[in-house]
């Protein structure tokens, strides 16, 4: 699924089974998909969903509160694009053909979780590829709209050409060739507006533009106007679509006769980068579009590098603002010596180049290497400053299964990011080996984590909880951050590669270990101070996290009471018998335990029947923006109520606002937290008087 840690796919459920809707969400939540449910009880309630919410996905069993034909009608009639996916226990070939008939479009096995999986995933990559399609036709016709307007205001000489006929042309062209109107020149030949002595020459451009050729940059002829007036003119070719049709635009330019070298350095000059010297971002991208095209035809064989320098943001400071063309400009000669005559050089943005060159795959990679190194081996000399600077390459190779600019350029950022998160290293995508880039990344995480893991490369961030109800207590919420190449990195950015190598049950420890050495710290300097620190469900059944909580508050005569730890409400729900058994466990020790992101499920409260937290972390949905989100004001009153019911302590994350508090503070919230009440740091120093 496409981006499936970064999305959330909103779902529709119809089941007659709670329980059996519940243990869906959790199958899919296990698997790294978001999931925003809904389950309808009724026919009214699933029309006043579909009516009011956004819906990604229907899953749908064969259900007597809403039978399944009422379900299908009615998605039909809200005129959405909403894929059903009918819950089956087997396949039955009767049942199959008739779910089609009613539109639905997969059957997935309830008892077979990886076939559920496979079907959502297949269903969501389409639907995603068919919202796209149509953001991209609508942005196509905005685009195609206001390019006709640019066009028709436009003082060049600009027609549209069909198999050689007119079939759009703007008024500077008809008045360039003494046309009234478009009527005039609808249907007439490109040819006639071609002096008698290059018609034969430009009747074989036209061939050959024809069978696929590239077109000149330029093709120099005497126009000739409707009166049979002769004058001399410069034509430039692109390729382009009118109105869904595959056509030629052509720009038809007085030519004024002087000096060709002197216009030959003018058109450099307007190719050409003023602080670099290097290439323009609008020239090199037409070379890229050249390339594309030729690979796309199996006529060659290219690779695009991109090179950005390591630590910009740090060593701009270094060397000066006011010096910052400076730099560029000396980076932009090392590439250009560096490169040579082999490829083709850019300023692509502000302090970033690319390069095109033609060549194979190892070649390409071979001219990253050495791009790289040269800017290793390279002392820069800016004003009385100086500084070593390293660069960072990715690139991709262009060919036939990669072969559209907007692909080129995708896979040529991604390694560009990956390679920068390594700092002075080369990265290129190969079509041929796709996998290659993001196992060495995945290889080197693991090595950078258990590397933290055994040195001190982990850090903690603490940031305040306040309590709105007026009780003195002195919380924070421990945040873990990983240093890399002289940056904080949060825990998104390698939890799922540290999940992969089996290091999520040792990363638990080392946070609580260094939670529990802080919190004795702070006691030593007398402060009594309370810590949330999350865990991941692998320290459930973990017998080492019991050991190291009992050792590390022992020798450092630390209350468990000041320790709160706390793990997601879906993963307590898919693993409840070893949370449990780790609930019992901790329970001598005095820590107390809470649930994250409660109110995400279909029915949070049944988890308390069998879970017995100390303090609930709202989901964020429902607290974030909460000022111009009221409807959710309900919702969080209700939570608060039944917990404080049951001893339960409530916090709402992501409190954006004073007005937004006041709200909580209203619905009988207990504690809130975000930076608009204080920012996350590596010191405690918040005032909690």
């Amino acid at each position: 699924m496409q981006n499936a840690n970064d999305m959330t796919v909103r779902l529709l459920i119809v089941d007659d089974s709670g329980e059996n809707a519940e243990t869906i969400v959790s199958t899919l939540r296990n698997s790294g998909i978001a999931v925003r449910p809904t389950r309808p009880q009724h026919s009214e309630e699933l029309a006043h969903v579909l009516g009011t919410q956004p819906i990604d996905l229907v899953l749908v069993a064969a259900a007597q509160s809403i039978p399944l034909l009422q379900v299908t009608q009615q998605i039909a009639a809200s005129g959405k694009d909403i894929p059903m996916i009918l819950l089956a226990e087997s396949i039955n070939e009767n049942e199959w053909v008739e779910a089609g008939a009613n539109g639905i479009r997969a059957i997935a096995l309830r008892h077979r979780p990886e076939h559920l999986l496979a079907v959502v995933r297949n269903e969501w990559t389409d639907l995603h590829a068919r919202r796209g399609l149509r953001r991209i036709e609508a942005q196509m016709r905005e685009t195609e709209r206001r390019c006709d307007a640019l066009i028709s205001s436009s003082r060049d000489p600009i027609a549209y050409v069909h198999e050689g006929m007119h079939i759009r042309a703007n008024e500077a062209y008809l008045e360039m060739f003494g046309y009234e109107t478009f009527e005039d020149v609808e249907g007439i030949s490109l040819l006639d507006m071609v002096a008698p002595q290059h018609v034969d020459g430009f009747k074989q451009l036209l061939k050959s533009m024809s069978k696929g050729d590239a077109p000149p940059p330029q093709y120099q002829v005497d126009a000739r106007n409707q009166d049979g007036a002769v004058f001399p003119a410069t034509m430039e070719f692109t390729q382009a679509s009118y109105e869904g049709e595959s056509c030629l635009q052509v720009v038809f330019r007085r030519r004024m006769e002087f000096d060709p070298e002197l216009a030959r350095e003018v058109e450099d000059l307007r190719q050409r980068d003023q602080v670099t010297g290097l290439l323009n971002r609008p020239t090199f991208m037409l070379h890229v579009e050249n390339a594309v095209a030729q690979a796309g035809r199996s006529e060659g064989r290219f690779g695009l590098l991109l090179v950005e320098p390591d630590h910009y943001a740090r060593l701009l400071p270094e060397i000066g603002l006011d010096s910052a063309d400076a730099l560029i400009g000396a980076l932009a000669r090392v590439l250009a010596q560096s490169v040579g005559d082999a490829a083709q050089v850019a300023r692509f943005g502000e302090h970033s180049f690319a390069v095109l060159t033609e060549a194979p795959y190892a070649q390409t990679v071979a001219l990253a290497d050495q791009i790289r190194a040269a800017f290793a081996a390279q002392v820069f000399s800016i004003g009385e400053r100086s500084a070593t600077v390293t660069v960072s390459v990715g690139g991709v190779q262009v060919g036939e299964k990669i072969a559209s600019i907007g692909q080129v350029l995708a896979r040529a950022t991604e390694c560009t990011q990956a390679a920068l998160e390594l700092g002075n290293t080369t990265r290129v995508f190969d079509p041929a080996a796709v996998d290659r880039v993001e196992e060495e990344r995945i290889q080197h995480w693991g090595a950078r984590i258990r590397q933290a893991l055994d040195g001190d490369g982990f850090q903690l961030h603490y940031q305040p909880v306040l309590n709105l109800q007026g009780e003195a207590l002195e919380l924070y919420e421990a945040y873990l951050r990983l240093e890399h190449n002289g940056e904080l990195l949060s825990p998104t950015a390698f939890l799922g590669i540290a999940e992969e190598h089996g290091l999520l049950a040792d990363i638990n420890r080392w946070v609580v270990t260094h939670a529990i050495g802080m919190l004795a710290a702070r006691r030593r300097e007398g402060h009594v101070t309370h810590l949330m620190v999350k865990i991941t469900p692998e320290s459930f059944n973990d017998p080492q996290m019991i050991v190291t909580l009992r050792r590390e508050l022992q020798a450092q005569g630390v209350p468990g009471e000041q320790l709160w730890l706390h793990a997601p409400e879906a993963k307590v729900f898919t693993h409840l018998r070893n949370a449990q058994q780790f609930l019992a466990a901790i329970a001598p020790l005095g820590c107390r335990i809470g649930l994250e992101q409660f109110g995400s499920g279909l029915d949070s409260f049944q988890l308390l029947a069998h879970f017995q937290p100390q303090f609930l972390k709202l989901d964020r949905d429902f607290t974030c923006d909460l000022a111009s989100t009221r409807e959710h004001s309900g919702k969080i009153s209700e939570i608060t109520a039944r917990a404080q019911a049951a001893n339960i302590r409530t916090i709402a994350e992501f409190v954006a606002d004073a007005n937004s508090m006041s709200l909580l503070f209203s619905a009988g919230v207990d504690y809130v937290q975000d930076d608009f009440v204080g920012p996350a740091g590596p010191v405690m120093d918040f005032d909690f008087s």
